[in-house]
């Protein structure tokens, strides 16, 4: 009598025993999920006063800035301006005019009841018309020829404008040439011309320079900043001044 034997039944016994398998390792799973969450939630509620102290603290400090920027800096930034303006005029004045060093000193001590320079960078730290005023008293004294404070202003000032920043590094170069520091010099005149590519500063200072690279006997160095002037700014007034100076400086070598 033949034996009938029933396809399927060794897989159907596997199937059985992997849908077993992964219904263990799926139980598992979420019995590792439910531990878990349990911990996190004792964790929670063991330190819930912290962690709400912690975000109310974040909460806090976000709050107190938006509202220093509101109610505090904004306004003492409004009012920082307005004091500079007077102090602006006074030096404004004294740039355009011949014995000017009475309002040199109107714009940095301030005049007619307003502040002065030096009163705004004291009193408005931090603010724009603060980072303008301390530029200002720094050409204030480099005019009054009082380079040590000329240089002290000038190495504060910090701005991105970058034809002001030129400027700066430029005048401390001339503080420093006036009391007869030339390396010093040398080097705030390279900070000057290499800090803005423009037809006004760059060649100025690219000038400057040279003649002191000249003096320290660097001729090719002092040439090829010449050079460069007569290439790169050829309708700048120091373009006009160049030629004598590098005739010169090619017969020397």
């Amino acid at each position: 009598m033949a034996t009938y034997k029933k396809r399927g039944y060794k897989k159907s016994i596997i199937n059985k025993v992997e849908g077993l398998s992964e219904e263990s390792t799926t139980a598992e799973v979420f019995d590792k999920l439910d531990s878990s969450a349990s911990k996190t939630e004792q964790f929670v509620a063991k330190y819930q006063n912290y962690i709400i102290s912690f975000i109310g603290f974040i909460a806090l400090t976000i709050l107190s800035y938006l509202a220093y920027i509101n109610f505090v800096f904004e306004p003492m930034e409004r009012e920082a301006i307005s004091e500079l303006g007077q102090a602006q005029y006074y030096f404004d004045i004294a740039v355009n005019t011949e014995n000017s060093d009475s309002l040199y000193y109107l714009a940095l001590n301030g005049g007619e009841g307003k502040y002065g320079f030096l009163d705004i960078i004291e009193n408005y730290d931090g603010t724009q018309a603060a980072k303008l005023a301390t530029y200002s008293a720094g050409m204030s004294y480099l005019n009054l020829k009082n380079y040590e404070k000329a240089i002290f202003f000038l190495d504060q000032f910090d701005s991105d404008d970058i034809l002001l920043n030129a400027l700066s590094k430029g005048a401390i170069g001339d503080a420093f040439a006036e009391i007869g520091q030339m390396d010093d010099a040398y080097e705030y005149y390279v900070l000057a011309f290499q800090a803005s590519q423009n037809s006004f500063t760059t060649p100025k200072y690219l000038y400057k320079a040279a003649m002191i690279a000249d003096l320290n006997n660097q001729k090719k160095l002092a040439l090829s900043y010449l050079k460069r002037i007569k290439k790169d700014y050829p309708e700048a007034i120091e373009s006009k001044l160049v030629d004598v100076q590098i005739g010169r400086l090619e017969n020397f070598n």
